[in-house]
């Protein structure tokens, strides 16, 4: 009898994380790539119960048109990066999942992001809230039912929101899913009816970017309600995970920081989006906050982020640490760090899939906090040491594995 399919869904399905996430996952599934890359190949977790790659099918919302395949191509193209070969090879199944790709929602996600939306999106550009859960759910049950999945982890890979302000949100489910019944009342952004709508079904949710996703007291009950789970916020893969494992290295050598400062350039769409200062403000707050919470008090800090469309998909930060040592004597560590975003974050990606599938099959509910290390800012987790964090991780795989 073959292994119980699991499925995912991408929210974002044709940007460039999600299709590479999706690359990758076929060329697992055909024995065409390692697992390099992959925390969840480590030996560390060889003893857990992980879903085998052949077990997942993938589907997905997205506001743009185009295809996989197209994003993948560009990728090729304008980033110097994937085999053409590897492309052309999963190019049938590559087509097959764009086949079970819908048109997502623009609710609350300011212009910049509406302004990226194609066509296919018009038929939904007055969808009060209460109608965009309902469409995001129905289209989940299909998928669902049409790739007889016995359960579906929904992520978000969409592109970076407003700061939402989740002060002025009800405390409890009750009361918010009488707000969202009022579409003139409803401040609730695309990221946070996603997680409604997967949690309310009782399908897991990881939110990989800034926004607010499930973030929200209400929000976290209803995970709780519907005895699930989620996972976020903002992934971790590269300047602020440096940051995680270097600053703890600071505090730990009682080497006073005097200031930080983190310069990040990169030409993809997301550069694109955070050319607006109203998407930047939400990612800078994420990349902002781990220095002092690690240290123990507050440097000066300054985390700055440029789009430079000749880049591409890679990314460049430089990074200068000032800080005092014996006799108080003034010294400087610099450094930089280059990579490739969609490469970075996406076999993260299908790790948090994996781990996430295990816990719903496990029957946790609730915020999945053993996967900290994976986040910039993890919901209800103050721990940012990286050590740590990933000492958490390994803690619960012991406890699961056989």
């Amino acid at each position: 009898m073959s292994a119980p399919r699991t499925g995912i869904w991408f929210i974002g399905a044709r940007g460039g994380v999600a299709a590479t996430a999706t690359l990758g996952l076929i060329a697992l599934q055909n024995r065409l790539t390692s697992t390099v890359g992959l925390v969840s190949g480590l030996p560390t977790f060889a003893g857990l119960d992980l879903a085998d790659w052949s077990s997942f099918v993938v589907g997905g919302h997205e506001i743009r048109d185009g295809s996989i395949a197209d994003s993948l191509s560009r990728l090729r193209d304008e980033s110097r990066v994937l085999d053409d070969r590897l492309i052309e090879a999963c190019r049938p199944d590559l087509d097959a999942i764009d086949a079970r790709i819908r048109p997502g929602s623009l609710i609350n996600s300011g212009p910049t992001i509406s302004g990226l939306a194609g066509p296919s999106m018009r038929d939904f550009s007055n969808e009060p809230a209460t109608a965009a859960i309902g469409r995001i759910q129905n289209d989940l049950r299909e998928f669902q039912s049409a790739t007889q999945a016995e359960r579906v982890v929904v992520v978000n890979l969409a592109s970076t929101e407003p700061v939402s302000d989740a002060a002025k949100l009800p405390t409890s489910w009750d009361e918010l899913s009488v707000w969202l019944k009022d579409s003139s009342s409803s401040p609730l952004p695309a990221s946070s009816l996603y997680a409604v709508a997967a949690l309310d079904l009782g399908m897991a949710y990881v939110n990989f970017t800034p926004s607010l996703g499930s973030a929200p007291a209400p929000i976290q009950e209803l995970a709780l309600l519907r005895n699930t789970c989620h996972a976020g916020q903002d992934g971790k893969t590269g300047e602020t995970l440096l940051k995680s494992v270097l600053a703890p290295m600071f505090a730990a050598r009682n080497l006073q920081v005097l200031s930080w400062v983190g310069h990040n350039i990169f030409g993809n769409l997301d550069g694109l989006v955070l050319e607006d200062p109203a998407n930047k403000a939400a990612k800078v707050k994420s990349k902002d906050q781990l220095i002092g919470q690690i240290l123990g008090y507050e440097p000066q800090t300054l985390v700055s982020i440029e789009f430079i469309r000749s880049l591409g998909d890679w990314k460049t930060a430089w990074d200068h640490i000032h800080f005092r040592g014996f006799l108080e004597t003034p010294m400087t560590l610099q450094l930089t760090w280059q990579g490739c975003d969609s490469l970075l974050a996406a076999p993260l990606v299908l790790d948090l899939v994996r781990f996430v599938e295990l816990s719903q099959r496990c029957g946790e509910t609730g915020v999945l906090t053993h996967l900290s290390s994976f986040f910039k800012r993890p919901v209800n987790v103050a721990e940012h040491d990286f050590s740590r964090q990933f000492s958490q991780l390994c803690d619960w795989s012991r406890r699961h594995s056989g």
